[in-house]
């Protein structure tokens, strides 16, 4: 059996100098948390979106996702994962404060669900890329369900300063283009992702039960914990498995992340292939409105669901994947993170200092290109620690041969913890290690999961999912109204929702030309 990818004594030996230990604060975080608003009785919220909140199309804070009522809250980015933390707050304490007798949910699984006619799709005004949006989500809800696009997670921002890259590029003797270099230097990131994401689903799933409203009585293989709590005994994250972000549609698209060009051109393909059922859907209906906004296999870039995307800040208008082929990777996007309903926030400053590890030692170690046996075995793998990742002498699958869940982990483990001491290191600190600490702790017991301790909430007390969720979601609901925002901070949060419905407003003025041309201008870009 090959080796485990490990940072070479070139590159500890690179970043213990001064120069190249001070790019290591410069890693830049941002933090996007989805939580959908819902009632004192855990229904799903079916009022509009606060409008003391701002627009959801313009502000850069505080939007919703697929349901009008999933919120989303978006942070700047920070050197520090703490700062972003600090801002999410803020962002939290003033939506307390507008949102009534409703709370925020705080589990990545819904709340309970009464059926399609009552899940609302975002509204995001009357303008051109408003009703993009607005079509989109009307598209995932023929595509699939209503239902799949309530589960809410955390979506962590992680980018690398260019000084950092640069480095890396002259250690390597190479020469050329830094923005290619720095791309390939990502999807080397991604690679090591996709062969090892199983850890943090192991270390952070804490999706392992749901309510029964969520399938609206679909047959399904699980156990029932009570009348109306479905789980399964081993499950760390089932967001993450078949019946959460998961598509048979999209099982067709091979992206195993070899490359910025494979990458693109595979999302470039699948947007603009014919699929023969959403064709049987039709693009609009009988009066003329739109029922999704093509009938190719994907709309656009963002249906293409994935445990971590490559990023690049686009401009207005543009598509995603024309900004990557323009200008390359930017940053990295983490999507398999659920939220853990212990914290107020989702997450906490020890998990992102352990995501920070992490990533660090996916972007330095080896990372040779993923072929098509390994693409099936790391899906396999993803799929077995999704559904049982903490059964008891469970394997997975490394270049052919199996391998103990935790005898890999606690190797893995002695590899990030060499990036976790250059971090400290550059940091002046022990945070980086002390993180490590808590994370071994789980891979030694494994009832120190979040999903462990959700379900020994559950049984513990007698609870049904929906009775926990009611209990934790009115615990972090008291905490977050009672805090405090100085004068200063509650300015700017109002001046923005403000500035944001001005906004809005201005956009649908300005708009030019009729929908059905602004849609075949923007699917022309190449």
């Amino acid at each position: 059996m090959t080796a485990l990818p490990q940072l070479s004594q070139q590159i500890l030996h690179l970043f213990s100098q001064p120069d190249a230990r001070e790019q290591l604060t410069h890693i830049l975080h941002g933090i996007e948390k989805e939580s959908l608003r819902a009632t004192s009785s855990a229904q799903l919220a079916q009022t509009p979106h606060p409008r003391a909140l701002g627009s959801t199309l313009t502000h850069p804070s505080i939007t919703t996702d697929y349901s009008e009522a999933l919120l989303e809250f978006i942070t700047p980015v920070y050197e520090q994962a703490e700062d972003a933390l600090s801002h999410l707050r803020q962002l939290h304490c003033y939506t307390y404060r507008h949102m009534g007798d409703e709370m925020l949910w705080v589990n990545s699984m819904p709340c309970v669900l009464e059926g399609e006619a009552h899940i609302p799709i975002a509204y995001y005004g009357d303008s051109n890329v408003g009703r993009m949006k607005a079509i989109y989500r009307e598209g995932l809800a023929n595509r699939y369900n209503k239902a799949m696009q309530t589960i809410a997670g955390i979506h962590y921002n992680f980018s690398l300063p260019a000084g950092f890259w640069k480095l890396l590029q002259q250690q390597n003797g190479e020469t050329g283009s830094l923005q290619e270099f720095q791309s390939r230097g990502y999807f080397r990131l991604i690679r090591n992702f996709r062969r090892y994401s199983w850890l943090l689903i192991y270390l952070f799933g804490a999706s392992p039960a749901f309510s029964k409203s969520f399938l609206e009585g679909d047959s399904n293989d699980l156990e029932t914990l009570d009348e109306d709590t479905l789980y399964l005994p081993w499950a760390t994250s089932l967001r993450m498995s078949d019946l959460g972000y998961q598509s048979d549609a999209q099982s067709s698209l091979k992206v195993c992340f070899n490359g910025l060009e494979s990458y693109t051109a595979t999302l470039r393909e699948a947007i603009t292939t014919p699929y023969a059922p959403y064709q049987k859907i039709g693009l609009k209906d009988a009066q003329g409105n739109y029922l999704q906004l093509n009938t190719n296999l994907l709309q656009i870039e963002n249906e293409y669901y994935s445990s971590i995307r490559p990023k690049r800040v686009i401009k207005s208008g543009e598509k995603p994947v024309c900004a990557l082929t323009a200008r390359g990777v930017e940053y990295i996007e983490v999507r398999c993170l659920d939220l853990n309903p212990f914290t107020p926030l989702g997450l906490d400053a020890e998990q992102c200092h352990f995501l920070d590890s992490f990533l660090l030692f996916c972007a330095l170690a080896d990372s040779p290109v993923i072929e098509d046996a390994e693409c099936i075995e790391l899906d396999r793998n993803y799929t077995r620690v999704v559904n049982e990742g903490r059964r008891p002498g469970l394997e997975l699958i490394r270049q052919g041969e199996t391998i103990e869940l935790k005898a890999w982990a606690n190797r893995l483990m002695e590899q990030v913890a060499g990036a976790a001491s250059l971090l400290d290191r550059a940091n002046e600190t022990q945070r980086y290690s002390n993180s490590l600490i808590a994370q071994n702790a789980k891979i030694d017991n494994p009832d120190l999961t979040p999903s462990a301790q959700v379900l020994a909430q559950l049984k513990g007390n007698s609870q049904s999912f929906i009775d926990f969720g009611i209990e934790s979601a009115l615990k972090h609901h008291s905490a977050f109204s009672a805090c405090q925002l100085s004068d200063d901070e509650t300015a700017e949060l109002a001046l923005l929702a403000q500035q944001s419905l001005q906004e809005q407003l201005q956009i649908e003025q300005q708009d030019s030309v009729e929908f059905d041309t602004y849609l075949e201008h923007y699917f022309a870009q190449n």
